[in-house]
């Protein structure tokens, strides 16, 4: 796992093979977007310890969507550490074990990266303490909101923080290579206009669930990957 500054003393990304996951500091009390995949807990500790920080600070999980590879040690770290997880109201049942995971429609060109996300161990049933809707504030950050982004599964999120200008996507924009839609999603067109609404949101710094993060012309690289798209 790479741990990468993003803004300093605030925001770093913790960078795994498949996939990332974001940990926010408002001073020692710590708020961790999406948790890696299900043996990320030790790596993700030892990266808030590296930082000077006490992972028994750990106040909250946000998970942004139910995919293995961001729900995966959930569980584990809110187990130990007495965090609160959070999740959309119609991702939280998938979370918990209690419906499967919806189905992509897939496109031709995300079979193979498709199969090669399922090597991904596959997320246990992960209690969800609180499920949220739109504009739910989220506790930290200075105002941080949910922001309902369906089409990559029904309940994804975006979390946005105003006051600092960051924006965490989900997996609904993603910026491997260019900033573009994500992939496997249940409902393309649904993805679509939640990348419009994500970017109508003109944030200064977007963190993605795949790819670097963007922190210079933003907004405009946001506005100009969703204009093409229908």
């Amino acid at each position: 796992m790479d741990l990468v500054e993003v803004l300093p003393g605030r925001l770093h990304m913790l960078r795994f093979p498949i996939g990332q996951a974001y940990l926010w500091c408002d001073g020692e009390a710590l708020t961790l977007i999406d948790a890696g995949h299900v043996d990320s807990a030790p790596a993700i500790e030892g990266a808030i310890r590296s930082l000077g920080l006490r992972p028994e600070r750990l106040e909250r999980v946000v998970l942004t969507h139910c995919h293995r590879d961001h729900v995966g040690a959930a569980g584990e770290l809110a187990a130990r550490w007495g965090a609160e997880i959070l999740a959309h109201r119609l991702d939280a049942p998938v979370i918990r074990g209690e419906l499967p995971v919806p189905e992509p429609d897939l496109l031709d060109w995300e079979l193979p990266l498709y199969a090669h996300g399922l090597t991904v161990p596959e997320a246990p049933p992960t209690r969800v303490d609180r499920e949220l809707e739109d504009g739910d504030a989220l506790g930290f950050g200075d105002g941080a909101v949910a922001v309902h982004a369906p089409g990559h599964t029904p309940g994804s999120i975006g979390v946005h923080l105003p006051a600092h200008g960051v924006l965490f996507t989900g997996d609904c924009i993603a910026a491997v290579g260019q900033v573009m839609l994500g992939v496997f999603n249940v409902d393309r067109a649904e993805a679509v206009r939640s990348f419009h609404r994500l970017a109508a949101l003109s944030p200064s710094v977007a963190c993605f669930g795949h790819g670097d993060p963007v922190a210079a012309d933003t907004a405009a690289a946001l506005a100009a990957a969703a204009a093409p798209l229908a």
